[in-house]
């Protein structure tokens, strides 16, 4: 038997067929091949077509099907992995009636304020853990502000994974983990907010069903199936947004376990047991997925919005596209710890909620043109967006999230040596890269929600370090004395 993952990203759409009783992969694919596109009609909007989603997950189940060479009748589950704080509204027929507002996009900045002081912070932030902020939630109040005709016509609304497996299996379901994500979920009465949907004028009947995390949500459709290029009736037993779905993919469950990723965006996800915020919510803390523990279990998040991100304008801006990612790792590895007093600030892709939703924008600070060049704007590039993820990791420890152990895939910034050895020097932690990713960890989750797997063993049979970085002793303080400047140089902007 093979389980089936589906990665939705901003990016692209990956599948990964995994064999359940060997975690090896069978098949994985990904499309398109080039970035989906996001639309900005405005300063600060960010949307994408969810047709798009769909028509891209099903070249890619296809694709992994055709490259396993297994029958579909051999797919015992399917696990859904989304980009999180997403939003897409349907009418009765499950028609999209407007682009889906995603991750990045900040228009509901201003919509969550006014939430936030109308409901007052000493009520919201013990109930939501967060501010309503620009989440899922807001974004809707936005629309119906700003759209009342296309509001009038929402039968449900979905988170993007929601989505995708509506378009699978005709039935709209989410989760208690995916609704904390929207910022929807009261922690202390355990049900979704209704204190919100108040303030927003919500009616209760656009809340999707909930079920569990790990659970059967629907079965595929023989329609779907076509599409797909899968059998009817497969069950889909598992969704979660990307970023605790990244931690369960790495084997992290557990308090003081900690996960990373830095693709697109760079995200920091620590597990806690504790029921803690951050009062000016720099830092946002959800439900984690966990299938294991009887015992409640929060995912403290930080986001950099733009890391990998900064890394492709770098090399498609200063370099024009004549250079590689791995040259341009080399490139930085020829420059100081430090970059010889060359600083960036990452932060060029929208407000950050680590700088209270501000948006200071992208720069370099320190140029010298008699001693700088492309080895230190490289190197420095790379060093800004760990200094920034670390700002806001001392930000995580306030809130019980110990750093002592950080695990990535090896993929992404983490293919740098620059990127992962200043990672380990300035946080002291011990850095692990491991062979999976998250429509890996989707298929694995899958095989929980279907109870194929009894424990983490089974379900994390073939998962395996492939590389351990420790704080070297020679470059730590240098590496800490270059953060403290950064940090001043950052504090002295805002």
């Amino acid at each position: 038997m093979y389980f089936l993952g589906f990665d939705l990203g901003s990016s692209s759409v990956k599948a990964c067929l995994i064999h359940a009783d060997t975690g090896a992969v069978a098949a994985s694919a990904f499309y398109p091949e080039r970035e989906m596109t996001i639309a900005a009609p405005k300063p600060g909007f960010a949307e994408q077509q969810p047709q798009m989603w769909w028509e891209n997950a099903c070249l890619a189940s296809q694709a992994v099907i055709k490259k396993a060479n297994v029958s579909p009748d051999e797919v015992g589950a399917i696990g859904i992995s989304y980009q999180m704080h997403g939003l897409v509204v349907v009418d009765e027929n499950l028609n999209v009636l407007r682009p889906s507002i995603i991750w990045c996009d900040s228009r509901a900045v201003e919509v969550g304020n006014q939430a936030m002081e109308a409901l007052g912070e000493e009520y919201v932030l013990p109930h939501l853990l967060n501010s309503p902020g620009n989440f899922t939630a807001s974004k809707l109040g936005w629309v119906k502000q700003n759209e009342p005709d296309v509001y009038a016509k929402v039968h449900k609304f979905m988170l993007p994974g929601d989505y995708l497996a509506a378009r699978m299996t005709g039935e709209v379901v989410t989760t208690p983990s995916g609704l904390s994500e929207g910022i929807f979920w009261d922690f202390v009465n355990q049900r979704p907010a209704d204190f919100l949907f108040d303030h927003f004028g919500f009616n209760q009947n656009i809340l999707p069903d909930i079920l569990p995390t790990f659970a059967e949500q629907g079965t595929v459709t023989a329609a779907a199936g076509a599409e797909l290029g899968l059998r009817a009736g497969i069950p889909v037993t598992y969704r979660a947004g990307d970023q605790p779905n990244n931690a369960f993919s790495l084997n992290v469950l557990e308090p003081g376990e900690v996960a990373a990723t830095a693709g697109t965006s760079g995200v920091v996800y620590g597990v806690s047991d504790q029921i803690k915020f951050d009062p000016k919510s720099r830092v946002n803390t959800f439900l984690h997925v966990n299938p294991i523990s009887s015992a409640s279990r929060y995912g403290v998040l930080l986001c950099v919005n733009g890391t990998g991100s900064l890394n492709g304008w770098l090399r498609n801006a200063l370099f024009q596209g004549n250079i590689s990612y791995p040259e341009m790792n080399n490139l930085a590895a020829q420059a100081p710890v430090g970059s010889d007093g060359l600083f960036c600030l990452p932060f060029g892709n929208g407000a950050e909620r680590m700088l209270e939703n501000q948006d200071p924008g992208s720069t370099f600070k320190g140029l010298q043109f008699s001693r700088h060049g492309l080895s230190h704007f490289t190197r420095a590039s790379q060093e800004g967006i760990v200094f920034a993820l670390y700002y806001g990791m001392e930000i995580m420890e306030t809130v019980g999230v110990s750093l002592k152990n950080i695990r990535a895939g090896e993929a992404n910034m983490f293919l740098s040596p620059v990127f992962r050895e200043t990672f380990a020097n300035v946080s002291g932690a011990t850095v692990e890269l491991y062979n999976t990713d998250g429509a890996q960890g989707a298929a694995r989750a899958a095989g929980f929600g279907l109870g194929y797997y009894k424990n983490r063993e089974e379900a994390f049979v073939g998962l395996t370090a492939l590389r351990t970085i420790e704080p070297d002793a020679n470059h730590v303080q240098a590496t800490r004395d270059a953060y403290s400047n950064w940090k001043a140089t950052l504090e002295k902007s805002l």
